[in-house]
């Protein structure tokens, strides 16, 4: 879906994009083991690709963001994706079932680099989307309107990308690019896209933002569902046994479970209650009802332990109450931690890449995004974070373009790198 950018505001808001450009060309060189690299007149001349095409990556996220792409039905953005691909002239560029777009700078060693962005939208911004008026606007430094935030990620991917080919930098490693589907309903995409790459792939990249902060961890994260069923009837019929009773003492006691306090929690432990819901009328009891259980460590036998205490609780209250309850699974969402991951070379590349681009990188070992699928599975990924924009999913959403520029320029950076690129 092609976006004219022909009004007059629209040629204003391009020449305040050259500026941007201009302004943030490149950054004064730190030092570093990898300034062999940064230096390189290839590579630097790479780099300055990516800056004069500041202009066209907002085009690009203007086409991209007005595709609604819900979770679950993104192939039109995945479609859109790809012909930026092919236009772009990466190899096998595909459209999976999931559907998950790839495509990649093939290299010589049989083994690959995998870079990751996302596809889907919250389930709210396709209406937000209709209710904007029209596509993306760029507004100053912005690109302005729902669905831009996420999809500024996977535009400074594809920047990095051209600016590889255009410049004629053949790595030693696969160069894949993919844009993956459903990771804001389990990390559907990410799974399958795993599954094609683990025998191959030595690092996977998470694409979350310019290197503000710098994820080689992941943080498991377990949601259930607890239902529970029993009779109903009007409030002169009713009494017990009622299931607000057995939710509520459940509730309770699961609240009541020793977690480490907030100041002293290494292993990032939580046991939450979230939503509780049941019942229609105030004259009536109802027959079934749920609450929601978030339980999260970087520790996998905590969480066991913590979903044997909840199981433990729910059975007894079924027991004393009389109401049936059942636990049922919504997301597990794997966690893994790589002993040495925090001084790896990827993460000091990344390290001196967010240096050299002017940022002070935090270092984390708690994530939560498709990076925990190879980290649970115990392969090696890190998730480059940090700014991309702000007021995800509102209708005056808005991605920052100097932030996308800084996103490309890690990626591009990163894929040489980890790519070996000559």
């Amino acid at each position: 879906m092609a976006v004219s950018l022909r009004s007059r505001a629209a040629r204003s808001a391009l020449v305040v994009l050259s500026g941007l450009g201009a302004a943030s060309a490149l950054p004064a060189q730190g030092t570093s083991a990898f300034d062999e690299v940064f230096t390189r007149p290839d590579v630097r001349a790479a780099r300055e690709r990516v800056v004069s095409r500041t202009a066209s990556m907002a085009r690009d996220l203007i086409t991209l963001g007005a595709i609604e792409s819900p979770s679950g039905s993104e192939l039109p953005r995945a479609q859109a994706v790809a012909r930026l691909m092919r236009g772009i002239g990466l190899a096998d560029v595909t459209v999976d079932s999931m559907p998950n777009v790839t495509g990649r700078i093939n290299g010589r060693s049989g083994r690959a680099v995998v870079f990751v962005s996302t596809l889907d939208d919250l389930g709210s911004i396709p209406a937000l989307q209709r209710a904007f008026g029209g596509p993306p606007r760029v507004e100053g430094p912005r690109v302005v309107g729902p669905g831009t935030n996420t999809s500024s990620t996977t535009v400074a991917m594809l920047a990095a990308a051209e600016a590889l080919v255009a410049r004629g930098i053949v790595p030693e490693h696969d160069i894949v690019f993919a844009a993956v589907a459903q990771e804001e309903t389990g990390l559907v995409g990410m799974k399958a896209l795993y599954g094609q790459w683990a025998s191959r792939a030595d690092l996977f990249v998470d694409i979350l933002g310019d290197g503000r902060s710098i994820t080689y961890g992941a943080l498991g994260i377990h949601w259930w569902r607890v239902i529970a069923r029993g009779p109903a009837g009007h409030s002169l019929n009713g009494g017990l046994p009622n299931v607000n009773q057995a939710i509520a003492r459940a509730v309770d006691r699961i609240f009541a479970i020793p977690q480490p306090p907030p100041a002293d929690n290494p292993r990032r432990t939580i046991l939450n209650v979230a939503v509780l819901r049941s019942g229609e009328l105030f004259n009536h009891k109802p027959d079934s009802g749920w609450f929601s259980v978030d339980i999260r460590s970087l520790d996998a036998a905590t969480i066991a332990r913590n979903e044997m205490a909840v199981r433990r609780i729910v059975e007894g209250v079924s027991a004393e109450t009389g109401i049936s309850m059942e636990l049922q699974v919504v997301q597990r969402t794997p966690g893994g931690q790589i002993a040495g991951a925090d001084t790896s070379r990827v993460v000091r590349a990344s390290t001196a890449i967010a240096k050299m681009l002017g940022l002070t990188p935090q270092l984390g070992n708690a994530g939560s995004a498709n990076l925990n699928v190879p980290l649970g599975a115990g392969s090696r990924a890190i998730g480059i974070g940090g700014e991309r924009g702000g007021r995800r999913g509102y209708l005056d959403e808005w991605a920052d373009i100097p932030a996308m520029v800084r996103t490309a320029q890690h990626v591009l950076l990163l894929g040489v790198l980890m790519g070996g690129g000559q």
